[in-house]
């Protein structure tokens, strides 16, 4: 089962993480999420466990404990629908209010309203 831990500290390790869910069973990984351009952590992450019961006693325990003096957030992760994500690469057809170029600001320049660049 994939599980989402939120709320944790900036401070705490991926060992410290996984440290916490062994107590519950086998533990086959731990991701805390970071900032890709800092590297700092975001705040959560994710634990994968195999056993449900194992990682289900996991979240009913954990869930709201505190870690660090910050109360965590313990959840089954559940995979966001389709229609949900937002996709940048996918969609060019519109949407997304680029073009125009010049228009529609009406400074008193002569390019009117062309729809280009």
């Amino acid at each position: 089962m994939n599980i989402f831990v939120g709320s944790l500290p900036f401070s705490i390790e991926e060992a410290d993480l996984r440290e916490s869910f062994e107590v519950y069973g086998t533990v086959d990984s731990v991701k805390i999420i970071t900032d890709k351009f800092t590297g700092r952590s975001k705040g959560f992450g994710f634990v994968e466990m195999p056993n449900d019961a194992e990682a289900q006693k996991a979240i009913d325990e954990l869930n709201g404990a505190t870690v660090q003096g910050r109360a965590i957030v313990v959840n089954k992760s559940e995979p966001k629908p389709e229609g949900e994500r937002r996709s940048f690469n996918n969609n060019r057809s519109g949407g997304n209010n680029r073009g125009g170029g010049y228009g529609n600001n009406n400074r008193g320049n002569d390019r009117g309203n062309r729809g280009g660049y």
